[in-house]
């Protein structure tokens, strides 16, 4: 059996929006039947976009302006505006006075902690001072002993240069040397041998040297000085 029905070709719809002869915007079909619709009704056509147009074309009704205020509206702003002017200077003036007192604490804490750095440097000052004045004696016959010719090439010889390297490391300074000046300050005057060739008190012999640790005086040297001669 022979089917005699032919084969439909493409269909070609033109859904080009301007139309190519005219040049002018085609309608859509939805606009086509809009637009129907309300000549049906007999709304002139654009009539709804206008209102819409003149519905958003409203403004809102201006605030009033400061000329549109009342005398007791104008009294009212006045005195509102003149308490917060006090209550800014009042909390300037607390926020001044805030930073007057941390800046006063800072300078209480800055002094407190110097002092308390200056009083624990003199307490350890202090503290090797007493242990080392209970070594004294023991530097006091390493001299003697020194000065008789004693620790030469005696095992004693290093056991003092140990103690006095120990001793040295701890800031103990000797204080009395022969030919300085006399200062009552570190010298303790235990005799006085005129002499025309001084002019002023000078160390003659130091019997007992002397110690500090940096301006603390240890013990004072005992030493013998020379006076001028009275003519």
């Amino acid at each position: 059996m022979t089917d005699d029905t032919q084969d439909e070709g493409p269909v070609f719809r033109d859904k080009r929006r301007i139309d190519p002869e005219t040049g002018e915007a085609r309608q859509s079909p939805a606009d086509a039947q809009a637009a129907a619709e309300r000549a049906a009704a007999g709304e002139p056509q654009g009539a709804s976009e206008q209102g819409a147009s003149d519905a958003g074309a409203q403004a809102p009704a201006s605030a009033p302006g400061p000329d549109d205020l009342s005398a007791e509206d104008r009294a009212l702003l006045d005195g509102e505006a003149k308490r917060l002017a006090e209550e800014a200077a009042s909390v300037e003036a607390r926020i001044a006075a805030a930073e007057d007192e941390v800046r006063r604490l800072q300078a209480e804490y800055v002094n407190y902690r110097n002092r308390v750095e200056r009083e624990r440097a003199a307490d350890k000052v202090s503290t090797t001072a007493s242990v080392l004045s209970a070594l004294l004696p023991a530097l006091d016959d390493l001299d003697r002993a020194e000065q008789h010719g004693d620790l030469e090439g005696s095992p004693l010889a290093i056991v003092a240069q140990k103690l006095r390297g120990a001793i040295d490391g701890l800031g103990l300074e000797p204080v009395g040397a022969v030919g300085e000046p006399f200062d009552t300050a570190v010298h303790e005057a235990i005799a006085q041998l005129p002499n025309p060739e001084v002019t002023e008190m000078v160390v003659a012999d130091v019997v007992q040297r002397g110690y500090r640790m940096g301006e603390r005086l240890v013990r004072a040297a005992k030493v013998a000085v020379f006076v001028p001669a009275s003519e």
